[in-house]
């Protein structure tokens, strides 16, 4: 049977009762604390802590989610349960509502201070593509690729909240066969890329990696994640190590983090993992997740990438991330790197749908892309099935691209 709160809400908004996906806010003249999000409001809990309503052990008159998210799996369930009480039993309905406050007259913040940063590869269609753009005369997928969860380590300190201008950057790139020297510039190939994150809560002890089955005792919650990328800088330094300024510039998140237990009906079988995984990256339980992204372009739909179709899973992720003994610290962000699916509508970034510029983009008023221009508008949304058909939303990352600087 489905939980019907008090609050007035559109259930296909997805911030239903269902959902309750924490962030943080501030008022004017106000300090940052911890919200969360149910319909149309911001549930001030750091006003329900004052009032004696939920327990507060200081984890939500914060600037971050940090503090709570280290507190670990009991007491987030407890929360959860209690304010699910709160927003439910109309008993509770006097005493709640001064602490609902319209989002319209909030600021909403980046909802967490990121400790460390890794970016992931796991989408099979978009690393086939991208074999298939840069390598056509060879297998598209490097041997380790099917093997072990391919990932790169970023930079935690240009991880910036939904709405923040993107920069467009400058560094070294090579503009075309005929020229055998690199020039210094802008980059003239900037391009999104449509990802799906998690934050890490509870830090693992050193030289212990964490087994997959431990996922949900770690794990905070699940957000959105652009992970912008200057294409013609990342050709020319990517060898042979990998991605460096082409990435660290900026990385965009949504502003709600959705609870792991928010997303239990939301958890499908990933695809067929053969070969067979090594033993640390066996699931005993499926933990693909049924997430339809959502990515536009100056508010027209370019892409509707599966993140169902993921290869390498969550929990996958996070076993091999540490299984060298690397700790988590709470702030952990894992990005799944590019989402993408099967079709041409459904790939996750620009490289893939304009495959490499030779297949424009239409915006469907008169202008095409191969890669972003300076004013453009990228907005990535998610949804996910919730419990007896509601809907579960990720909310949505958005950045606007100004001109270099330099």
């Amino acid at each position: 049977m489905t939980t019907v709160s008090w609050v007035e809400i559109d259930e296909d908004d997805g911030f239903g009762i269902e959902n309750l996906p924490y962030g943080v806010f501030s008022r004017p003249g106000e300090m940052p604390r911890v919200g969360v999000a149910i319909g149309a409001y911001v549930l001030d809990l750091a006003g329900l802590s004052s009032a004696g309503l939920v327990e507060d052990r200081h984890y939500f008159a914060s600037g971050s989610l940090n503090a709570f998210m280290v507190a670990g799996r009991a007491a987030w369930h407890a929360n959860r349960a209690r304010l699910t009480e709160l927003l439910t039993d109309a008993a509770h309905r006097a005493q709640v509502e001064p602490h609902l406050i319209p989002v319209a007259d909030v600021e909403v913040l980046r909802p967490i201070e990121v400790a460390d940063y890794v970016d992931f590869y796991s989408s099979e269609h978009h690393a086939s593509n991208v074999g298939r753009i840069f390598r056509p005369e060879a297998e598209p997928l490097k041997p380790n690729w099917k093997r072990l969860p391919v990932g790169y380590h970023g930079r935690a300190g240009t991880v910036y909240p939904s709405g923040t201008p993107i920069v467009r950057p400058s560094g070294q790139r090579m503009t075309g066969v005929s020229e055998p020297e690199p020039s210094y510039g802008p980059s003239l190939r900037l391009d999104f890329e449509a990802e799906v994150g998690f934050v890490a809560g509870v830090p693992s002890v050193a030289r212990r990696g964490v087994p997959t089955g431990a996922f949900r005792d770690h794990v905070f919650g699940f957000l959105l994640v652009n992970d912008w990328s200057a294409r013609d800088l990342q050709a020319w330094e990517s060898q042979p190590l990998g991605p460096f300024l082409s990435k660290s510039f900026a990385t965009s998140i949504s502003s709600w983090v959705v609870p792991v237990a928010a997303l239990e009906h939301a958890r499908v079988a990933p695809p067929v993992q053969d070969p067979e995984p090594l033993g640390y990256l066996r699931c005993d339980e499926p933990w693909g997740l049924d997430l339809r992204l959502e990515v536009l372009i100056n508010g027209r739909r370019v892409s509707e990438p599966p993140f169902a179709e993921m290869y390498w899973t969550a929990p996958q992720q996070l076993a091999h991330a540490t299984v060298n003994g690397a700790p988590l610290r709470t702030g952990d962000l894992f990005a799944s790197g590019t989402v993408s699916g099967p079709e041409r509508g459904q790939r996750g970034c620009l490289l893939e749908l304009a495959w490499n510029g030779r297949e424009p983009v239409e915006l469907g008023d008169g202008t095409e892309r191969t890669f972003l221009e300076d004013g453009d508008t990228v907005t990535i949304r998610a949804k996910a099935p919730g419990a007896s058909g509601s809907v579960i939303s990720l909310g949505e990352v958005v950045g606007t691209v100004f001109p270099a600087l330099t």
